[in-house]
């Protein structure tokens, strides 16, 4: 059985340049409301600690900051996204340092899957590892975006296509290979077994695709990867640090 359709992005240059949502809006239905709920198993700073130190795992993606902040800021991002990768690079760091510390602002991170298989790989492989860990792994898989995509553009076209008619519980560990994914995530304490189990469950590939849909569905206008929400709002024009740190502040005031 072939992987499904959506899940096998074209994987040339010209398809990594940009990061356009895969599927349209969804027309004039009415957009379903948010229902992302905090598993709250952190409420304050360790001793010494700041507000960043505290992360909790939400039912779409990993929050960063005071659970309570009256200020809620949600990224929807692609980890194979450049323009994403861009946000981490120049953005996060004040985010984080002006923010998020001070207890005003949380960040929470959800996922997304817009580059098909790539995203699959590397959301499975972070949702593998232990929540407190999701932030400082996907910076570095951030920093080490080109290499994966490098391998991956390197590998020849007859070699894609057989692993993507692999079974669908095979075909996300064997993409991993090809992208050093499992040898990456060891390196950072996550055993290959346990990568392995995560990229070849079922439950797991189900709902990242759940995840992915619930989106546009929550979000009809959602434009691409990165987007932005503040308490509930999703952003227009909102890609890059530069927009969306006035909005912020404007919002913190």
């Amino acid at each position: 059985m072939k992987v499904p359709s959506y899940f096998a992005a074209a994987l040339a240059v010209a398809a990594l340049a940009g990061c356009n949502k895969s599927n349209s809006s969804q027309g004039d239905e009415t957009a379903k409301k948010d229902s992302s709920t905090v598993t709250i198993t952190q409420r304050t700073p360790p001793p010494g600690g700041t507000w960043a130190d505290v992360v909790n795992q939400t039912s779409a993606g990993y929050l960063m900051g005071n659970p309570d902040a009256p200020v809620k800021l949600v990224e929807i991002g692609s980890l194979s996204c450049p323009h994403c990768r861009v946000f981490e690079e120049e953005g996060a760091p004040t985010l984080v340092d002006k923010y998020v510390k001070t207890g005003k602002v949380s960040w929470e991170f959800r996922p997304y899957v817009i580059h098909g298989v790539i995203d699959m790989a590397t959301n499975l492989i972070l949702r593998c590892g232990d929540p407190k860990r999701f932030f400082p792994l996907s910076e570095a898989m951030y920093k080490d975006q080109e290499n994966f995509l490098n391998k991956i553009q390197a590998v020849p076209q007859a070699q894609v296509e057989q692993v993507q008619n692999l079974p669908p519980n095979q075909v996300f560990v064997e993409f991993a290979k090809l992208m050093g994914l499992q040898d990456w995530a060891a390196a950072r304490g996550i055993p290959q077994a346990k990568s392995n189990q995560c990229l070849s469950d079922q439950r797991m590939i189900d709902r990242e695709v759940q995840l992915t849909s619930d989106v546009t569905e929550v979000y009809p206008d959602f434009p691409g990867t990165p987007a932005f929400i503040i308490d509930g709002k999703l952003l227009a024009n909102t890609a890059a640090w530069d927009k969306l740190q006035p909005q912020l502040d404007a919002a913190v005031k």
